[in-house]
C-alpha cells in the first residue's frame, strides 16, 4: 500500500520532475551527433501527378493508393483528386486545340487515293504470273544440272572403285608372281601380266640368294599388306570381286607364312648352331639381318603367336627335352659351350632395355660377385652364385642357353616390336592382359611357359617336396633365384609383368608346399624352445662376458634368441612365409616372458618393508644389543638373497641383451622381409609397433626386477648401518674422552653390497654387465633409502637422548645436595663428541656415495640427513 502526502495528493512534484527528465532525455538523443542520433522525419506532401508510380501503373490499385497517402483525409483526398481531373481535362483540351488542323486536313488530303491505288493493282498480277513462270524455268534446270552432278559423282565413284579393283587385281596378280604362284584366272590385262610374269621372272633367280629372302620376303608382306588395306575398302562397298578373289587371297597368305616360317625356322638353326663354330663372324650378322628382317615381317602381319611358336619348337623345346627330364638331376650332363663373343656395337648379347625388376627382400639372393667380360654386363649366371647341387647346376645350364641362344632374339623382336606406352612392372595386371597379342613378348609366352611346365611336369617330385626341410628351402631358394635370373634376362618390365602374371607362374607358385614346410620348422623351432624352457630355474655360469661365450648369460634366453634368428636365417627364412615367421617371432618373445613370469621368485614379499623394522625404529632403546638382535638376519637368508640377486642380475642382462638384439635384427632383416599392407585401415598397426609392444612386457620385468635388486641392495646397505644406534652408549662407556678424528667404521660397509652386485673394485659381481645401465639407478635408490633410514635411527636417537635428559634432571631435583658438577661436565663432553662423531659419518657417507655415482650428495634425502644432524645433534654441541 502507497502512502500519499497529504501537502501533494496528486503527486505534482514527482510528475513534473518525470516530465522535466523525459525532455533532458530527448534533447540529448537528437544533439547526440551524427550517425548516433534518432531523428523522425516529418511525411512530405508530393502532389499528384502523371509521375505518380499509383496512377501510371496498368492496373490502378485502390487499397495501396490510399496507403500512400496516409497522412491526408478523405475530404482532402477527393478535393486533391478533383483537381488533378480538372488538370487533366486542361490537358487534353489543349492537346486536341493543337493538333484540330492537322486532323481535319486529314480527311481533306485523302480525297482520290481510291482511284489511283486501282490503277496501280492492274498490272501488279500479270507481272507476278511472269515471275512465276520465270522460277519454273530456273528450277527445271537446276534440277537437270544436279541430275548431271549426281551422274557424274556415281560415275566418279564407279571409276574409283573399278580404280580400286585394278589394283586389288594387280597387286594380287603381283603377290602370285613374287611367290611364283600360278593364276587360274585368265587375266584381263595381258600386257601387265606379261609384265609381271617378266618381273617374277628376274625376281625368281635372286630369290635363290639366302641374303635377299628376307628382304624379298619383306616386300611381298608390304604389298600384301596393301592388298589387305584395298581388299577392307572394296569389301565396304559389297564388291562380289572380293568374295571371288577371297580363295586366292587366302592361297598367298598361306604361301607368305609358309615361306616366312621357313625363312624363320632356317634362319634360327643357322643362328644357333654351335658345332665346330660353323656361324662366326660375317655369317652370323647376315643371319642376325635376316632375322631381324624375319621378325619385322611377322610384326607388320600381326602373326606374333606364329613367330613365337616356330621359335618355340625349333629352339626351345628341343633343348627342354634332352636338358629337363626326370633323371635330369641324377645324370651328369656335358657343360654347354659359350660362343665366342663377337663385338658389335649394333646387338649386344645382354640387352640394353633389360632392368633388374623391383623385387622384395630374399637373404638368399646372391649378389651380383661376376661380370660378362664381353660387354660388362651382369650375367645372369651370378644370381645362382653360392649353389652347389644338381637342382643348380641343370639352372646354370638353361640360363647359359637363354643367355647363348634366345637373348639377341629376344632383344631383336623387342626392337621390332610396336613399342607401347611405358608401364610400371608394379602396374595391375589387367593393364597388360594384352601382351602377347600385340608384340613379340619371347621370355612370358615360349621360355618360361616351356621350362616352368617342363620343371612342373618332370621334376614337381623332387624340386617341391617339403618333406625335408633343408633340402626344400635349398630347392626354394635356388628356383627363386632361377626365376629372378629370367626376370634379369627379360628384355623389358612389361615382360616381367606378363611373366609374373602367366597361368604357368601361378601354377608353378602354388606347387611349392609352403604351409607343409612352416608346420614342420614351427615343429622344429617349437620343440626346441619348450624343452629348453621347461625347466622353470634360471642358472648363469657367470655374469662377466668373456670372448667366445654366448651374449646371454641363461641358457634358456640363449635358446629363444636362436629360434629367433632362425627364423630370419638362410636356412630357414623363405619371403612367402614372411608373415608366419613374424608372427613365430612375436610368439616366441611373448612366451619367454611367460616363462620369466613363472620362473623368477614372489616378489610380494621382498616389495613389503619389513613390519618389525617400522615398529622398532621409532621407539627408545634403553641397550644398544637388543635391536641388533631383532634385526640380525639368518645365514640361511644371506644366501637366498645372494641367489635372487644373482637371478635378477641374470635375467636384467638377458633382457637388456634380447632387446637391443631384437631391434637390430628388426632393423636389418625383418624390416625389409615383410611386405606392405595392401590396405591401411583404422584397426591396422605397424608391425614396428607391435614389436615395440612385445618389447615393453619385457621391460616391465626389468622394471620390477630392477626394484627388487634396489629391495635386496638397500635391505644390506640398511643392515650395515644398524650400529649406529649404539654410538651414543659407546661413547658414554668409553674411558678416554678425546673427541673423535676418523668417521666410524661401519660407514664403509654401508654401500659394499652396491659395489659388491656391479663388481667395483671386486670381481665376478653379479651385475658387472649392467653397471653401465643400472649402476646410477640402483645407487640412488639404494642411497635414498639409507639416508631416509639413517633419519630414522637419529630421530630415535634424538627421542632416546630427551627422554635420558629428562630423568636425569629428575634425578638432580631429588639427589641434588649430593650431585657433582664434575659429572654435568662429563655428560656434556659426551654429547659434543657423540654430535661430532655424527658429522663425520654422514659426510663420510656422503663421499662414499659421490664416489660410487655423481650427484648422490645433492639428492634431497641427503640434504634432509645433514639438516638432521646438523639441527639435533649440532645444537647440543
Amino acid at each position: 500500500m502507497i502512502s500519499v502526502s497529504n501537502s501533494d495528493p496528486y503527486e505534482l512534484e514527482r510528475l513534473a520532475e518525470e516530465l522535466e527528465a523525459r525532455e533532458v532525455s530527448g534533447k540529448s538523443r537528437c544533439d547526440d551527433g551524427k550517425g548516433h542520433s534518432q531523428r523522425f522525419e516529418l511525411p512530405v506532401y508530393v502532389p499528384l501527378s502523371h509521375d505518380n508510380e499509383y496512377l501510371s501503373s496498368e492496373s490502378f490499385d485502390v487499397e495501396k493508393f490510399l496507403l500512400s497517402r496516409v497522412y491526408t483525409s478523405l475530404p482532402e483526398l477527393r478535393a486533391e483528386l478533383k483537381d488533378y481531373l480538372s488538370s487533366l481535362k486542361e490537358e487534353l483540351v489543349q492537346l486536341i486545340n493543337d493538333d484540330y488542323e492537322d486532323f481535319i486536313s486529314l480527311s481533306t488530303d485523302l480525297r482520290g487515293e481510291k482511284s489511283r491505288l486501282e490503277r496501280i493493282k492492274a498490272p501488279l498480277s500479270t507481272l507476278r504470273q511472269r515471275v512465276l513462270v520465270s522460277r519454273k524455268c530456273l528450277q527445271d534446270i537446276q534440277d537437270a544440272v544436279q541430275a548431271k552432278l549426281e551422274a557424274r559423282a556415281k560415275l566418279r565413284d564407279e571409276k574409283v572403285l573399278l580404280h580400286l579393283l585394278l589394283k586389288i587385281s594387280e597387286s594380287l596378280s603381283r603377290l602370285e608372281s613374287l611367290l611364283l604362284l600360278q593364276s587360274d584366272e585368265t587375266p584381263d590385262h595381258p600386257r601387265i601380266l606379261t609384265t609381271h610374269l617378266a618381273e617374277a621372272t628376274g625376281h625368281s633367280s635372286s630369290v635363290k640368294t639366302q641374303g635377299s629372302r628376307g628382304k624379298h620376303l619383306s616386300r611381298v608382306a608390304m604389298e600384301y599388306m596393301q592388298l589387305l588395306y584395298h581388299i577392307s575398302k572394296a569389301r565396304a562397298e559389297k564388291c562380289a570381286y572380293v568374295d571371288a578373289i577371297e580363295e586366292r587371297v587366302d592361297r598367298v597368305r598361306s604361301t607368305l607364312t609358309s615361306d616366312l616360317d621357313h625363312l624363320l625356322s632356317a634362319t634360327l638353326v643357322s643362328l644357333t648352331e654351335t658345332d665346330n663354330g660353323k656361324v662366326q663372324g660375317i655369317e652370323r650378322s647376315k643371319a642376325v639381318s635376316e632375322l631381324t628382317e624375319c621378325l619385322r615381317v611377322y610384326d607388320n602381319l600381326g602373326l606374333w603367336k606364329a613367330a613365337e611358336e616356330i621359335i618355340r619348337k625349333t629352339v626351345v623345346q628341343p633343348f627342354v627335352r634332352k636338358t629337363v627330364f626326370r633323371d635330369a638331376l641324377t645324370v651328369p650332363v656335358s657343360p654347354i659351350t659359350p660362343h665366342t663373343p663377337v663385338p658389335s656395337t649394333t646387338h649386344p648379347i645382354v640387352p640394353t632395355s633389360a632392368h633388374v625388376p623391383h623385387t622384395p627382400y630374399t637373404p638368399y639372393t646372391a649378389l651380383l660377385s661376376t661380370r660378362n667380360p664381353s660387354n660388362g654386363f651382369p650375367s645372369a649366371i651370378s644370381f645362382l652364385d653360392g649353389y652347389d647341387d644338381p637342382l643348380s647346376e641343370l639352372y646354370s645350364r638353361i640360363l647359359r642357353f637363354i643367355e647363348r641362344d634366345l637373348s639377341h632374339i629376344m632383344e631383336i623382336a623387342e626392337r621390332v616390336s610396336p613399342k607401347v606406352p611405358a608401364r610400371s612392372v608394379e602396374s595391375s595386371g589387367d593393364e597388360l592382359k594384352g601382351r602377347g597379342t600385340d608384340g613379340f613378348d619371347l621370355m612370358a609366352n615360349v621360355i618360361w611357359p616351356e621350362f616352368g611346365q617342363a620343371i612342373m611336369n618332370e621334376l614337381g617330385s623332387v624340386v617341391f617336396a617339403a618333406g625335408k626341410p633343408d633340402e626344400f628351402v635349398r630347392r626354394h631358394a635356388s628356383t627363386q633365384a632361377f626365376i629372378h635370373a629370367l626376370e634379369f634376362l627379360a628384355p623389358s618390365r612389361q615382360s616381367v609383368q606378363a611373366m609374373r602374371s602367366h597361368p604357368v607362374s601361378i601354377m608353378f607358385n602354388r606347387r611349392w608346399q609352403l604351409p607343409v614346410y612352416f608346420q614342420l620348422r614351427w615343429k622344429e623351432i617349437v620343440g626346441g624352445v619348450e624343452d629348453s624352457l621347461s625347466p622353470a630355474v634360471i642358472q648363469s655360469e657367470s655374469g662377466t662376458f668373456e670372448s667366445g661365450r654366448s651374449m646371454f648369460l641363461a641358457a634358456q634366453a640363449e635358446v629363444v634368441w636362436a629360434s629367433i634368428t632362425s627364423c630370419w636365417s638362410t636356412n630357414v627364412f623363405i619371403p612367402d612365409l614372411a608373415p608366419r615367421f613374424w608372427k613365430l617371432t612375436l610368439q616366441l618373445l611373448s612366451r619367454y616372458k611367460t616363462w620369466l613370469d613363472a620362473s623368477l621368485p614372489s616378489t610380494e614379499a621382498s616389495l613389503k618393508p619389513p613390519a618389525a623394522e617400522k615398529s622398532l625404529v621409532g621407539l627408545p632403546q634403553s641397550r644398544a644389543s637388543t635391536p641388533q638382535s631383532v634385526h640380525e638376519i639368518s645365514s640361511e637368508n644371506t644366501l637366498t638373497d645372494d641367489l635372487h640377486l644373482k637371478q635378477y642380475a641374470t635375467v636384467l642382462a638377458d633382457i637388456k641383451t634380447m632387446n637391443a638384439q631384437v631391434l637390430t635384427l628388426w632393423r636389418e632383416r625383418i624390416s625389409a622381409a615383410l611386405p606392405e599392407p595392401m590396405m591401411k585401415d583404422d584397426m591396422y598397426v605397424a608391425p614396428e609397433d607391435v614389436l615395440q609392444h612385445q618389447l615393453s612386457a619385457l621391460g616391465q620385468v626389468s622394471l620390477l626386477l630392477t626394484s627388487q635388486v634396489v629391495v635386496l641392495l638397500s635391505r644390506r646397505a640398511c643392515d650395515a648401518l644398524l650400529p649406529v644406534r649404539s654410538i651414543p652408549s659407546q661413547f658414554r662407556a668409553m674411558s678416554s674422552k678425546r673427541a673423535p678424528s676418523e668417521p666410524s667404521y661401519f660407514i664403509s660397509q654401508i654401500l659394499r653390497p652396491v659395489r659388491a652386485f656391479f663388481g667395483i673394485c671386486m670381481p665376478n659381481g653379479a651385475g658387472e654387465r649392467l653397471r653401465e645401465t643400472l649402476l646410477d639407478y640402483v645407487a640412488r635408490g639404494v642411497f635414498d633409502n639409507v639416508c631416509q633410514r639413517y633419519i630414522q635411527y637419529l630421530t630415535a636417537m634424538k627421542k632416546t637422548e630427551e627422554s635420558l635428559r629428562r630423568l636425569k634432571k629428575g634425578k638432580k631435583t631429588t639427589f641434588g645436595i649430593f650431585q657433582s658438577s664434575s659429572s654435568t661436565k662429563d655428560e656434556d663432553r659426551d654429547e659434543e663428541r657423540i654430535a661430532a662423531q655424527m658429522t663425520l659419518d654422514v659426510e663420510a657417507l656422503g663421499q662414499d656415495a659421490q664416489m660410487l655415482s655423481r650427484g648422490l650428495r645433492d639428492m634431497e634425502s641427503y640434504v634432509q640427513l645433514v639438516q638432521t644432524v646438523q639441527t639435533d645433534f649440532g645444537d647440543e654441541s
